[in-house]
């Protein structure tokens, strides 16, 4: 019988704690569920894993799959639940939270472990792969995710249906730490982070600073020409600016924020939502202002616990390249149509061909503002553009923002991994908390309707992406550094600076490379920090005017004019149009 690797990963995470219980008897079990490419379980045990223990473990629960044995499931009530549970303190502590008026709770047993747990699971471990997984890392874990509770061991394994899927996983995470933008961030020289100083902020250098530069800049054209208005709003507003929008009550614990003299409570800018419907509320609006695109580069702080920090993937301070598209109910279909092929045609100028969209619904009542109809009214906006421009997507249950519906943009990078990066967000309840409206053709006050959109996400964000699906190696008008000149010897020194100052006389940037090494050492630095094109002169290359070229990933070498060279450069490195 054939099961989703869900039910394989799940089943697979009983065979680890069981073998963990049977082999440090003292654990106390909290949870683990299945999750992307394996599955995790958290532990409260006097013994500390390590990677010594890793093999050990895998060993046991290969002897515990050989053994054949079942997964028995039986439903209890809470008090057998309770009893049953009595010696592990993180079940006893669910089950006394459980609420459920006499509502039978299912348990499974595999060998001498016993779990809470709805299942599924495959009926024997027969039908577990005994070589499709790996125990990947152990990490600190709070109880319950909050940092008042004791901190657990969180073991994470990857798991697959076969040996096979496994190893080309295992491939595929062996590149992905070569191509880590942490790790590529110092080879180029682009950013570094001071944890003790200012965690999860970035600490840009000039290469990496002139990346950011360049996407502002290529998304600040494009937006210019599609018609947005671009403002810049206050990075510090008063704590009622947030209470008034619901952000306070949904994220205030992930704020920064402060009292002053007066006893007033700011806040540095989360998001920068809110200040754009200020703006918009500025004045009188009319029918024939609508659709109105405000588009703002706004610096942002939110919280993120220490340990979900993770380089440029996920920080406390970033940049969105945030906008707010306000229009009437008539024009909503075709601005969120319009929108989509917008950001589906900018990910394709970055080489991002493989995208797929989710549909995220409400929330669950308690953690959204709004009626059904709106709702209703928004989620089936959003269904209908979806389905008009033919892109596949998926609907994610109850994973839409507080205020409204949202479309999340995946991206494929290039060994197939799949990031989020943009949203289109349909908004019809700020609008209504901001009493924000325009004078419609009947002479009355109308509510318009908010878009949020944001196409890269975060800039820090979208540049890690990039960095990993191109390994470094970016498109000449996005490098930092497209071109170096390095000189075989000081007789070419004079002929090196001739071709810098040509290259950025054309609008190239260009740097002479004159250190007093071998030029193979200065070629092997050079290609280490994935600079593009290498261009070497000797006593040849000075006699001809001519310069010899080594392009990144190519092994080939090409020797052209100089003047050739100058005019290829200046046209590689213009911004796509």
């Amino acid at each position: 019988m054939s099961y989703p690797i869900e039910t394989i990963r799940h089943s697979l995470a009983h065979v680890m704690a069981a073998a963990i219980q049977k082999m440090y008897p003292d654990v106390k079990f909290a949870g683990g569920p299945a999750i992307e490419n394996g599955f995790y379980y958290d532990f409260d045990t006097e013994h500390r894993f390590s990677e010594e223990d890793f093999e050990k473990i895998e060993r046991e629960m290969r002897e515990l799959i050989k053994s054949n044995g079942r997964f028995e499931q039986r439903d209890v009530t809470l008090e057998q639940a309770k009893e049953l549970f009595a010696d592990q303190p993180y079940k006893t502590e669910w089950l006394n939270e459980y609420d459920a008026a006499g509502a039978a709770l299912s348990v499974y047993k595999f060998r001498d472990f016993t779990d809470l747990c709805r299942g599924p699971h495959v009926d024997t471990s027969k039908d577990l792969p005994r070589d499709g997984f790996k125990i990947r890392s152990v990490a600190g874990a709070y109880w319950k995710g909050d940092a008042k509770n004791k901190m657990l061991q969180r073991i994470y394994v990857d798991a697959f249906a076969s040996k096979e899927d496994l190893d080309a996983h295992l491939k595929m995470m062996a590149e992905a730490a070569q191509r880590d933008n942490r790790k590529l961030g110092r080879d180029m020289d682009l950013f570094h982070f001071e944890p003790e100083y200012a965690p999860g902020a970035v600490f840009w250098h000039d290469k990496g600073y002139k990346i950011y530069r360049k996407l502002i800049d290529y998304i600040r054209m494009r937006q210019e020409r599609a018609g947005y208005l671009e403002i810049s709003t206050p990075s510090v507003m008063d704590r009622c600016l947030w209470e008034r929008s619901g952000h306070w009550a949904k994220y205030g614990e992930h704020n920064y924020s402060g009292k002053t003299q007066d006893g007033k409570t700011f806040c540095v800018k989360p998001m920068s939502c809110p200040g754009g419907m200020l703006v918009f509320g500025q004045g009188i609006k009319s029918y024939k202002d609508l659709p109105m695109y405000l588009a703002e580069f706004g610096k942002v702080n939110r919280y993120e616990a220490a340990g979900g920090l993770a380089g440029l993937m996920r920080v406390r301070e970033f940049t969105q390249d945030d906008a707010h598209v306000f229009c009437t109910e008539e024009q909503l279909k075709d601005e969120v149509v319009s929108l989509l092929h917008f950001v589906v045609d900018i990910y394709n100028t970055f080489g991002f061909n493989k995208i797929f969209m989710k549909l995220a619904t409400r929330p669950l009542s308690e953690f959204r503002i709004g009626t059904d109809e709106i709702w209703d009214i928004a989620e089936d906006a959003l269904k209908q553009a979806l389905d008009s421009i033919g892109i596949e997507y998926e609907i994610a249950e109850h994973e839409g923002a507080f205020y409204g519906p949202k479309i999340e943009c995946h991206l494929k990078d290039s060994i197939g991994r799949t990031w989020q990066c943009g949203t289109v967000q349909l908004d019809m309840n700020l609008p209504e908390r901001f009493d924000l409206n325009y004078i419609g053709e009947d002479g009355e006050k109308h509510r318009p309707i908010m878009l949020h959109r944001a196409i890269l996400g975060s800039i820090e964000r979208f540049m890690g992406v990039l960095l990993e699906s191109t390994g470094g190696n970016l498109p000449l008008w996005l490098s930092p550094e497209p071109v170096v000149v390095t000189p075989i010897s000081e007789k070419q020194r004079d002929y090196a600076l001739e071709i810098v100052d040509a290259l950025r006389n054309a609008g190239v940037y260009a740097r002479a490379d004159l250190r007093d090494e071998k030029v193979n050492y200065k070629i092997r630095e050079l290609s280490l920090a994935k600079t593009p094109i290498i261009a070497v002169v000797g006593d040849k290359e000075a006699a001809d005017k001519t310069v010899t070229l080594r392009r990144l990933g190519n092994a080939t070498q090409e020797n052209i004019s100089m003047a050739e060279f100058v005019t290829q450069m200046a046209e590689s490195v213009k911004m796509p149009k």
